[in-house]
């Protein structure tokens, strides 16, 4: 039996959203999983039946999911390989929309919703892949498992024209008009050659009239001739992928991607009138999509797993800067713009991260094993760094034997300098204070660790209490978490131990005044650099962040980081206060868009803004994000008795 779930895991974990799911969770969903072989010709559900309790993997075969229309009935996708289908019974627990044609003798594995439904509640990444999908009119998320949910409503209402979203700023799209086609009775051997000369990754098959029948890709070569030891000699119609899917090459940038998207294509064959029964004049590949599409998160996130060049990863990323000025423009919500590009940063970290480890491989092999974990921390911790703002992280491995300890200290030194390095070159900015991962300081024990914690929390002094509004904030990005979850766990156990420490913290968050002076003008830097300019982080964000921190402490919730998600939690935790927490993360966000446009607009991180700049309806909006801040001082004021200790 273990056999079976093993290789189970195996083939699920080569592809998302399981690619993205955590060893226990993977081998939990493979335990679970219904192994199913299904006849060519058999219907595994059909449209308008009842959604079953389960959904579908294909690991061998195809199916076809088709729509019933006055046409009859028409192919609406094309399921392959480790292609995720009926999605419905997970998403929507409807009745089906489509039905499921057998074309292959097929194997199917299908996964229990119940099974994933709590992967989807605790996973953001495996959330995020769903929530990709619906912002781009794949996949109807459930509205309480989405990150995304809400971001539906504001693409809804910032455009009529939904593809103008997702497609924003595209640049032409390149469309191959010189196809190389062959007839169905072409040898397999033949039509092989032909593309190899021509330097192609597909063939078309034609018939007299150059209507197309079907196709072949390099594929198609691998998994339906090689690996099923048919002859070479055999006509090229034995294994060619038919009927084909077809467009005008006249169509728009968006119908075509969405159909390619729709229906998994590799290739779309492009005919006059878009139909089989017109001449073949074109063809596009999902190569020439994705050098097409500047701002859809899913191309980014695709593009971003799929290179190791640095030089590349950074321009993705200032690409993923022009989507960020995009939705931030659109008022798109900040609850799923901060998703989407906190996971573009965290794929960045976790390529970085295994450039690294393969350069130092060879020179470290006993390191392998050695479990360790990468710590975002600050905003980028809180999942709030919109723009490449300076870097706070920090590597956290598992304590090693006396024999080890030297090795492994070199090992993670080298390791955090070269992804800091990589990160850099990314575009992002270094830490003043030097809080990254390629100080020594910085890259410790799980035991070590825990002795700076209880360190800030037994002893809280006034540079203590600086460290943990930063370090408080840490969130895994890559490698083992659970050594982040015990830190978590031992944080807490010192502070039910010394409960003064969250007083000390409540001096700190009353450090900064309220933003408005006593004539109700803001008040701006009197010196330096940023002379008569008003510092939005410092005196607007970072209280509301402190309260934030601090209120959720005090609850010992754990797992959420970020500062309107956390105002989200109180408000449910504290009914009496809904309205001002819920008031405090409305204004936290509009901060945030505000500091983000701001960067974009004058090319900095955007924390120093001109008040002079701003309109009248900007002016008082940014007033208006001030009065939670003063509520909540005076609410912690009373409930941490800070009055005793700042006297």
């Amino acid at each position: 039996m273990n056999v079976i779930v093993n290789r189970v895991a195996e083939f699920l974990k080569r592809f998302p959203p399981f690619s993205f799911l955590e060893k226990e969770d993977l081998y939990e969903v493979a335990q679970q999983v219904e192994i199913q072989y299904i006849e060519k010709g058999d219907t595994l559900f059909a449209q308008r039946e009842p959604a079953r309790p389960h959904f579908f993997v294909l690991k061998e075969g195809i199916i076809h999911l088709t729509e019933k229309s006055s046409k009859g009935e028409e192919i609406r996708e094309i399921c392959d390989e480790g292609d995720v289908f009926g999605v419905l019974a997970l998403l929507g627990k409807r009745p089906y929309l489509l039905n499921s044609r057998v074309v292959q003798n097929s194997l199917i594995y299908a996964v229990p919703v119940s099974v994933f439904e709590k992967i989807l509640e605790k996973n953001s990444r495996v959330a995020l892949f769903f929530a990709a999908g619906f912002a781009a009119g794949q996949v109807v998320v459930r509205q309480d498992l989405s990150q995304g949910q809400r971001a539906r409503g504001e693409f809804r209402k910032s455009t009529k024209d939904h593809s103008l979203l997702i497609f924003a700023d595209q640049s032409e799209f390149k469309i191959s008009e010189e196809v190389l086609s062959c007839s169905p009775e072409t040898s397999i051997q033949t039509a092989a050659q032909l593309m190899a000369a021509a330097q192609v990754s597909s063939i078309i098959i034609c018939d007299q009239n150059q209507f197309p029948l079907g196709i072949l890709t390099d594929k198609d070569l691998r998994t339906r001739v090689l690996a099923k030891g048919i002859s070479p000699d055999q006509p090229v119609s034995l294994v060619m992928t038919t009927p084909v899917v077809t467009r005008k090459k006249e169509d728009d940038f968006s119908t075509i991607y969405l159909t390619m998207i729709r229906n998994r294509l590799h290739h779309l064959v492009l005919t006059e009138d878009g139909s089989t029964q017109s001449p073949v004049n074109g063809l596009i590949s999902d190569h020439d999509v994705f050098l097409s599409m500047g701002n859809s998160p899913a191309v980014l996130i695709h593009a971003l797993m799929n290179t190791r060049e640095v030089s590349e990863m950074r321009k993705i990323r200032d690409r993923a800067e022009q989507m960020l000025r995009y939705y931030l423009e659109n008022e798109v919500s900040m609850d799923f713009v901060s998703s989407v590009m906190t996971e573009i940063n965290d794929v960045i970290i976790s390529q970085a991260l295994m450039i690294a480890k393969e350069e130092l491989r060879n020179q470290f092999p006993e390191m392998e094993t050695i479990k360790f974990c990468f710590l975002s921390m600050g905003s980028e911790g809180r999942e709030e760094q919109l723009l490449r703002t300076d870097l706070d992280n920090a590597i956290i491995y598992q304590d090693v034997p006396a024999g080890l300890a030297e090795k492994s200290r070199e090992y993670f030194l080298m390791l955090g300098e070269q992804v800091i390095e990589i990160l850099l070159a990314c575009g992002f900015d270094p830490c003043p204070a030097k809080i990254m991962a390629n100080n020594p300081d910085w890259i410790q024990p799980v035991s070590i660790w825990k002795n700076y914690f209880s360190e800030w929390i037994l002893r809280p002094t006034p540079e203590a209490l600086l460290k943990s509004s930063i370090f408080f904030d840490f969130r895994p990005v890559a490698g083992d978490s659970a050594l982040a979850e015990e830190l978590t766990l031992h944080i807490y156990q010192e502070i039910r131990k010394k409960k003064a420490f969250l007083s000390f913290m409540g001096t700190t968050a009353l450090q900064t005044p309220p933003p408005l002076g006593f004539f109700k003008d803001f008040i701006v830097e009197k010196s330096g650099e940023h002379k008569d300019r008003f510092d939005l982080k410092a005196r607007a964000m970072m209280p509301l962040t402190d309260l934030a921190r601090l209120l959720v402490l005090s609850h010992e919730v754990v797992g959420i980081n970020n500062t309107f998600k956390r105002f989200e939690k109180l408000a449910e935790l504290e009914p009496s206060q809904s309205e001002l927490f819920l008031q405090a993360g409305k204004a936290y966000e509009i901060l945030m868009r505000m500091r983000a446009l701001e960067g974009i607009e004058k090319g900095n991180n955007g924390r120093y803004l001109d008040p002079k700049s701003l309109g009248k309806i900007q002016r008082q909006l940014l007033k208006n994000t001030f009065s939670p801040i003063s509520e909540l001082q005076e609410l912690i004021q009373i409930r941490f008795q800070l009055d005793y200790f700042r006297r």
